[in-house]
């Protein structure tokens, strides 16, 4: 068993996060302050979803809950690719409703920031579809935990999600002209 303590996430993701910048800082020669800065809205918008997604939503003392990885329960493995057939299933309405907000609200700031960051991303399939490929990346990066599940309902309130934040980026574009 391995236990990845939500720190030590960040930590890796961090890194990862500097060292692609990096890279980019050294090809491209120059450093733009006001793209890194809107950058880091994406890295943190990224790291919120790691953290909702990943790890336990209840605190125990305090502290996020580690994401435990096992091999002997690996298998089967957790995925629901009919839609609709667990989303009402919660032990109450308020664990559904926050089920429904969460999932969709974590990715409006994705549908938001994809087209500000990348200019070629300046129409409202092309960031969906960057949306949807996020959510299915981080769907299928939950497999191999056993407290976690894939599912397409998440897949599709997320992309809603991203939906809803490029129509908030839409309208803010529509009042600045």
């Amino acid at each position: 068993m391995i236990e990845i303590s939500f720190l030590a996430s960040e930590i890796v993701f961090a890194a990862i996060w500097l060292f692609v910048r990096g890279c980019v800082w050294i090809k491209q020669r120059r450093l733009d302050w006001k793209r890194e800065a809107i950058l880091l809205l994406m890295y943190i918008n990224l790291a919120v979803i790691i953290r909702f997604v990943f790890f336990p939503r209840t605190l125990v003392d305090g502290h996020v809950q580690p994401l435990v990885f096992e091999t002997a329960e690996m298998l089967p493995l957790r995925i629901n690719l009919i839609p609709l057939v667990h989303l009402f299933e919660y032990g109450s309405v308020r664990d559904m409703i926050w089920n429904v907000i969460g999932n969709t609200a974590m990715f409006i700031p994705s549908g938001i920031i994809l087209p500000v960051v990348y200019r070629k991303l300046n129409s409202f399939w092309k960031v969906i579809t960057v949306g949807a490929l996020i959510s299915l990346c981080i769907e299928l990066l939950q497999l191999p935990f056993a407290s976690r599940a894939s599912d397409i309902d998440d897949l599709i309130l997320n992309t809603l999600g991203v939906a809803a934040g490029y129509g908030i980026y839409a309208i803010f574009l529509r009042f600045k002209q």
